[in-house]
C-alpha cells in the first residue's frame, strides 16, 4: 500500500519549527543528523511509492534507521528548548 504521508521533521514536530530552523544553522551535529534523516526519509518514501514488499529486509532496515534518527533529533530538540 502506498503511503503519501511525509515524515518531514516540520510535520512530525510542528511545535519545534523555529528551533529546527535555528539548529540546522547553528548546530553542526543537528544539521548532519537532520540531513541524514531527510535523505533516508526520501529513500523510504520512494520505495513505498514503488510498493516494495514490507517484508523486504533492506526496506525494514531503512525504516528502523529513520526511526532511530528521528528519536535522536527529538532528544536534541528537547534538550535545546526552553
Amino acid at each position: 500500500m502506498m503511503s503519501d504521508f511525509s515524515h518531514s521533521l516540520y510535520q512530525d514536530f510542528p511545535e519545534y519549527h523555529d528551533l529546527i530552523n535555528r539548529l540546522k544553522l547553528e548546530d553542526g551535529e543537528f544539521a548532519r543528523v537532520a540531513s541524514e534523516y531527510h535523505k533516508l526519509d526520501h529513500s523510504v518514501r520512494g520505495l513505498e511509492m514503488r510498493d516494495v514488499p514490507t517484508t523486504d529486509q533492506h526496506f525494514m532496515d531503512l525504516k528502523m534507521r529513520r526511526a532511530q534518527l528521528k528519536d535522536e533529533l527529538y532528544q536534541m530538540l528537547q534538550g535545546n528548548s526552553g
